[in-house]
């Protein structure tokens, strides 16, 4: 038996489960994407990545099974069950620490989604719950955009995904009480109830520009080794950084991404003991919300301002660069910004993989007795769950260093390769100092933030 260890949220205490000091740790990683930006610099003279460069097809019978209306229809309505499963649990189970819901929430749904996107595609638009419920509803069968004749803004974008991406980290990292069920299901019959009516207002391309985690899914799955080939439409196997750059550009793009990153960046920052005991100081003196409001305030404040910090700083970078037009300019920061995706991912592994390796099997336990009546569905029992990543913190560490160091690299060398695309001979190098220094702060900030505590 397995013993039961207690774990945090993110799997490592702080800098004490570094093999090295924090600052060799911080100064070795600077140094190596330094490295890689003098390096691709110096060596890397004309564009190589390219989203038209054909791929390795897959065996026709692979398509057709992706394609096929019956599994694809099998696979969507497994999902819809799972959902009523977990539906079912999060009513019916003993209230408390053994409840399912939180866990498949937070851990299979958030983090289990970039693993399966990045390892798949973007699997949300078959699993959804919601649109297959739109799909048996038969609202998919109206001709036009709708009924009522409206279609989609184009000027929207990206922007409601990412108020509803900023909705979840809200309610996960700044509100009162995260772990509350009550708080979950509310947040989920928002939801719902705005997923229903911009589907039935502007038809199933609203699940594409606005659910939050099909966005999210999307985003991520640009670094999927499988996509469609733009010529034959069979499932090929591409180079990532092929695939990368088909990221869409669209307003609110960058908001997204910067949701993404700047969260995972304040989520380390409000476990930090000087966060905490400012909040506890100050959040009673914060006007008209009493002391748990205050705190809140205070935690919300803080989650907008890196956010917003991780937009400006990348917008600013994006565009500091000469020998273009004004335009070109302003549509720098969108052509650039699938090159935070490697981040993106990458930090979110970094904070969550022993979460949703841990914790995940704790979720998928107690889902194997969703009532607390001593079930063991598949032979699952408490015993089961293995801590090993807890129990190994310097085993840990190095993965979790790995996919911050990588993912940074990755995006240095894919914004490079974009650079040598869009910027002018002359300013191909040059444009690129603000953005390196970025990322390289971005680097610093990030791995402090993770093991300073």
């Amino acid at each position: 038996m397995t013993p039961r260890v207690d774990i945090l949220a993110h799997g490592v205490g702080g800098s004490t489960d570094l093999p090295v000091p924090l600052s060799f740790a911080l100064i070795g990683a600077a140094w190596a994407l330094t490295a890689t930006f003098a390096i691709v610099a110096l060596a890397w003279k004309r564009p190589r990545f390219d989203p038209a460069k054909p791929g390795r097809e897959l065996p026709a019978w692979v398509t057709r099974a992706v394609d096929s209306p019956t599994s694809r229809w099998i696979l969507a309505l497994m999902a819809l069950l799972f959902a009523l499963w977990v539906l079912a649990a999060a009513i019916w189970s003993p209230a408390g620490g053994d409840n399912a819901l939180p866990g498949a929430f937070y851990v299979l749904l958030w983090v289990g989604l970039v693993a399966v996107s990045v390892c798949v595609g973007p699997v949300w638009r078959l699993l959804s719950p919601l649109r297959t419920i739109y799909r048996i509803c038969g609202l998919a069968r109206r001709k036009g955009a709708d009924a009522s004749g409206r279609s989609y803004p184009q000027r929207w974008g990206y922007w409601p995904a990412a108020l509803g991406l900023f909705a979840f980290v809200w309610l996960e990292l700044a509100s009162p009480d995260p772990g509350s069920l009550t708080a979950i299901k509310t947040w989920l019959l928002i939801y719902v109830g705005a997923m229903g009516v911009g589907a039935w207002v502007f038809g199933a391309r609203w699940f594409a520009r606005a659910d939050p985690f099909e966005v999210y899914s999307m985003a991520v799955s640009r670094l999927s080794p499988f996509r469609r080939s733009p010529a034959s439409g069979r499932v090929e196997l591409v180079n990532p950084l092929d695939h990368l750059p088909t990221l869409p550009v669209r307003p609110g793009t960058v908001a997204v991404l910067a949701v993404l990153l700047g969260s995972t960046a304040f989520d380390s920052f409000s476990q930090a003991p000087a966060f905490r005991n400012f909040v506890d100081r100050t959040a009673t003196g914060v006007p008209l919300f009493g002391e748990a409001g205050g705190a809140t305030v205070l935690r919300t404040t803080a989650l907008i301002l890196f956010v917003a910090v991780v937009g400006v700083t990348f917008w600013g970078a994006a565009r500091s660069t000469g020998g273009i037009s004004p335009q070109k300019r302003q549509e720098l920061p969108g052509q650039l910004a699938h090159s935070l995706v490697p981040i993106v991912v990458g930090y979110i592994f970094a904070h969550y993989l022993s979460y949703l390796v841990e914790r995940g099997q704790e979720t998928v336990v107690r889902l194997a007795d969703p009532f607390g009546l001593g079930w063991q569905l598949f032979g699952l029992a408490p015993n089961d769950v293995s801590y090993i990543l807890s129990q190994h913190p310097s085993v840990l560490w190095t993965i979790k260093v790995a996919c911050v160091v990588v993912g940074h690299m990755v995006a240095v060398v894919s914004a490079h390769d974009r650079a040598l695309r869009l910027l002018p001979q002359q300013h191909q190098i040059t444009g690129q100092v603000a953005m390196m220094l970025t990322m390289v702060g971005y680097t610093f900030t990030g791995l402090y933030l993770l093991f300073g505590g």
